[in-house]
């Protein structure tokens, strides 16, 4: 079964010249003929009438002016009708379809004239047939219909091909919309990661700060008490030196951070109890005891799960149920979060975290994001990261 979105087939710009001296060479193949045979000015008549529409396309309406400006000439010198009165009705289509709706209005009217002097001169040709107004009449309709016609049909080509060039820029626009908004929200996101790990890494600072001051305090009375200060000062300090690591990149924003504490990985039992408080069942696998890990890891674990049940929420339907697996993994921690609802509950919105906010965070530290719909119906968010 052949697709219903196919493309029409088009002629791309190299097509469309070769047709257009395809026409032109077609129009003028009687032309040498009516030269030899007939009378070398019907031919030459023929000839200019004729030529120029091998240039209809970038010019429409220089040519349509030469074609009438010829047939008028025509009207002079002869007083019947010549095979060359085809490239009349293709230069006013021309006209309508390339230029403007302004000199299509001005083709038209001239086409239209031009029939009616038609009529009469070529019925003055014909000595059997009376010149009466309802000869002329008879003649007149035919020729205007050819005029009618090709004036309709390039009227319609320009019409669609605006419509369709409308299209396309909207299209175009809205694709820089999106990617715009889509900008934004990551440096959001960016601005958002780097005020949390800020105050990771000052917490960090502070605790060493706090040690120091008094290893150096207790160090003046005992030299051994300030061994295990210095020991925790040490891997404090490298955690510190880390999240520094991670930070780097990030955008700092200017406006005012919050003073709350940032969550651990010890608060996912509170937001379990939470989101199913607000009506969403949820399973909660959590690895017993959870490992300890470094501050900006348990945030970003802490966060990943809290914006997919935030998903779930919005996205799964109701009577979803969630299940969120968080357990270590070698020298990693593995989150997973999982419903069965309608597919659909990681769709990133544009707004807050989402997928976007996700992969910034788990990038941040190394890690690896999946998501995407599971068999059977449901939608999975899956997170390692290194800690």
């Amino acid at each position: 079964m052949a697709r219903q979105d196919r493309q029409p087939w088009r002629l791309g710009p190299r097509g469309e010249r070769w047709f257009d001296l395809g026409l032109t060479a077609l129009l003028l193949l009687p032309v040498p003929l009516v030269m030899a045979f007939v009378s070398l000015t019907d031919g030459l008549l023929m000839l200019v009438q004729i030529a120029p529409l091998a240039w209809r396309r970038t010019h429409p309406v220089p040519v349509f002016v030469a074609v009438a400006a010829t047939s008028a000439l025509q009207s002079v010198l002869t007083d019947y009708p010549l095979w060359s009165q085809l490239a009349f009705p293709v230069a006013i289509y021309s006209v309508a379809r390339y230029a403007g709706s302004a000199w299509a209005a001005g083709a038209l009217t001239t086409g239209l004239v031009g029939a009616g002097i038609a009529a009469v001169d070529w019925l003055r040709g014909f000595d059997a047939v009376e010149l009466t107004a309802q000869n002329v009449t008879a003649y007149f309709v035919t020729i205007a219909l050819f005029v009618v016609v090709a004036w309709t049909l390039g009227t319609l080509g320009r019409t669609r091909q605006a419509y369709v060039d409308a299209l396309v820029e909207r299209g175009e626009r809205l694709q820089r919309e999106a990617a715009q908004q889509a900008a934004l929200a990551a440096m959001e996101e960016r601005h958002r990661i780097a005020r949390e790990m800020h105050d990771v890494v000052a917490h960090s600072l502070t605790t060493i700060v706090v040690q120091a001051d008094g290893a150096g305090a207790a160090a003046q009375q005992d030299p051994s008490v300030a061994v295990p200060a210095l020991g925790t000062i040490a891997s404090t300090g490298r955690e510190a030196i880390a999240e520094l690591r991670r930070m780097l990149g990030l955008l700092r924003s200017e406006d005012g951070d919050g003073t709350a504490p940032q969550p651990r990985l010890a608060d996912l039992a509170g937001l379990l109890a939470d989101v199913r408080a607000a009506g969403t069942p949820v399973v909660g696998h959590l690895a017993e005891p959870l490992p300890a890990v470094s501050d900006g890891v348990a945030l970003t674990v802490f966060r990943i799960v809290q914006e997919a049940l935030s998903n779930v929420r919005r996205h799964a339907g109701s009577g979803a149920t969630a299940t969120v697996s968080v357990h270590p993994d070698g020298d990693a921690i593995v989150v997973e979060v999982r419903d069965d609802g309608r597919g659909a509950a990681a769709l990133d919105d544009g707004r807050g975290l989402g997928l976007t906010g996700m992969r910034e965070r788990v990038a941040a530290h190394g890690g690896s994001l999946r998501t995407g719909a599971v068999a059977g119906g449901g939608f999975a968010v899956a997170a390692r990261i290194p800690w």
